[in-house]
């Protein structure tokens, strides 16, 4: 009898004892649960443009923590914010929309969840758990537009914006502008196509430019830019790419390009959300913080004349400084 009461004390014991060891588990298991992040593409994330870009940056976060991620490409903007409320219910810690339009249904879907974390790129909207990341991507459209100028023969260029909105339209105005800094009597044609995956609806707006003697294009419309880049590609004239190295779309057409370090912008939201930093507001990041910059000339590099490289490069340089400054203008002057 004594061996049996001291077996089952003996068991008792061991019972706790694993009791308390599971509880201890599970909390280390808690602890080490990965930080999830989930990615909202207003179009494919294989455009070889602004979506790749943040595709780039997601899969750099998700390299250097070991993230749990995913992401959803073609959101239409009547979609934004059931996506973000889908992947908030389901407990992503950062939410992120690619685009100025994820802006407004972020902060709604925030408030309901305030433990979680949103964000948007080139918005201008906040919220306690929401936070806005604008690229100051206009310092690159105003440098493709001194390239564009002064390598125009016809003294007319086109640039193609997407959805007429402040991110978009900053772009093309400061395109205009850098193109008048290099000839101030260019006509540049522009033309919005009310989509950012619409590719026909970039090449026919390209089409149009080019049959009124545009001989130099540059768009700020995704993967509809894309039609504007082989509309140009098949009638022999130059374009410059957006948001991504486009070159290799047409290596004989594409002379350089505004390049956009998503990797830098998420990587940046990332780190806040696991210091416990991150807090809404709106954070500029342009050529300074090295976000924003332009590709290599390529195999133009021999064919751009030296004064416009030394331009474009002193100009980059004189923003990077402080010394000047390229207009923001987030209204339409056409």
């Amino acid at each position: 009898m004594k061996i049996l009461k001291g077996l089952a004390l003996l068991m008792c014991l061991l019972v706790l004892l694993t009791g308390c060891g599971s509880g201890g588990a599970e909390e280390t298991s808690s602890k080490e649960q990965k930080m999830k992040v989930a990615l909202l593409l207003s179009g494919p994330a294989n455009d070889q443009g602004w979506n790749a870009t943040a595709l780039e940056g997601l899969k750099a976060a998700e390299s250097k923590y070991g993230l749990e991620t995913t992401y959803s490409e073609n959101v239409g903007v009547a979609d934004t914010e059931s996506a973000y409320n889908d992947y908030a219910a389901r407990g992503y810690d950062l939410i992120i929309g690619h685009g100025f339009q994820f802006g407004d249904p972020a902060v709604r879907v925030a408030e309901k969840f305030p433990k979680l974390h949103f964000m948007a790129t080139e918005s201008n909207s906040q919220a306690e758990n929401m936070a806005s990341y604008v690229m100051s991507c206009e310092q690159g459209g105003y440098l493709m537009g001194i390239l564009s100028g002064s390598m125009s023969k016809t003294g007319k260029i086109g640039v193609i914006g997407g959805i007429e909105q402040p991110s978009i339209v900053k772009e093309l105005e400061a395109f205009k502008l850098g193109a008048k800094k290099v000839n101030p009597d260019i006509v540049v044609y522009e033309i919005y196509v009310n989509s950012f995956t619409d590719v026909s609806a970039g090449k026919d707006a390209a089409l149009s430019m080019i049959d009124k003697g545009a001989d130099v294009l540059y768009h700020v419309a995704n993967q509809a830019g894309t039609g504007a880049i082989k509309a140009a590609e098949e009638k022999g004239i130059l374009a410059c790419g957006n948001s991504y190295d486009q070159n290799s779309i047409a290596p004989n057409t594409v002379m350089c390009s505004t390049v956009y370090n998503m990797p830098t912008v998420i990587l940046t939201a990332v780190d806040a959300v696991k210091n416990g930093t991150f807090k809404g507001g709106i954070t500029h990041l342009g050529m300074k913080e090295k976000v924003v910059d332009i590709s290599s000339y390529h195999s133009f590099e021999s064919k751009i004349p030296e004064a416009t490289k030394k331009l474009i490069e002193e100009t980059k340089q004189q923003i990077i400084d402080g010394t000047f400054t390229v207009p923001v203008i987030e209204k339409s002057t056409k």
